[in-house]
């Protein structure tokens, strides 16, 4: 292995100030993105998809649990799948290792859920042996063919008006091994991060960064609607 040079600490300063003025072109340039996705055209859902959830059956509108805003992360366990019954695939369970505390995104009106076409039973099992936590559906009918994840894993991202729902935006492949953070999940949404300092559409939701931002156990037990 051939290392890089070794340096003073005044060399190794200099060197890293002149990489952070491309790290900080590179978040300029994801924020451009992210508020290019806000402005991203809605496609409306017309079916109605059905899954099967630790409550019974649900709708895709009550995947939203209430809020304005859901993510969908097409996980792939199932027969067939490498690691069934035991264990969800490789890479859909390191990304599942990697989801922060869903609280974060609850407060910005957003619900995180994945799904696969496991039984729930499986499913339970499976999370209690990994010690995940996220809402986790069965699929029962043509949702992951519909919305591009039914041979490779893949995120959604609706948002409702009412009864009324619609798909945002969708990544997979590489861009999926970013998610996991509160962040990662809001600047794929139609809402985005809902902060002030955001190039946003009029009359976006916003507020000052920092104030909403809370301990996990201290947002407090307000309806989806107000959060």
């Amino acid at each position: 292995m051939k290392t890089p040079p070794i340096v003073t600490p005044k060399e190794w300063e200099a060197a890293r100030e002149q990489l952070l003025v491309e790290e900080k072109e590179l978040t300029r340039a994801r924020d451009a993105l992210a508020a290019k996705r806000r402005r991203m055209p809605w496609m409306a859902v017309e079916k109605d998809y059905g899954f099967d959830g630790p409550e019974g059956r649900a709708s895709l509108l009550d995947l939203f649990e209430g809020r304005r805003q859901l993510i969908v992360y097409r996980a792939f366990f199932e027969p067939g799948v490498t690691g069934w019954p035991d264990h969800a695939c490789v890479g859909c369970s390191m990304l599942a290792d990697q989801v922060a505390h869903l609280a974060h995104l609850h407060a910005r009106n957003t619900t995180l859920a994945f799904a696969s076409r496991a039984p729930q039973p499986d499913i339970e099992r499976l999370k209690a042996r990994m010690g995940w936590t996220m809402p986790w559906y069965t699929m029962t009918d043509e949702f992951d063919t519909d919305f591009d994840v039914n041979e490779w894993h893949g995120t959604n991202a609706f948002i409702r008006d009412g009864d009324s729902v619609f798909r945002t935006y969708f990544i997979n492949s590489r861009g999926d091994e970013a998610m996991g953070s509160t962040w990662s999940y809001l600047d794929i949404t139609a809402l985005g991060r809902q902060e002030e300092w955001e190039d946003s559409p009029d009359g976006y939701p916003q507020t000052a960064p920092y104030e909403w931002w809370n301990w996990h156990d201290a947002y407090g037990d307000a309806e989806p609607s107000q959060a």
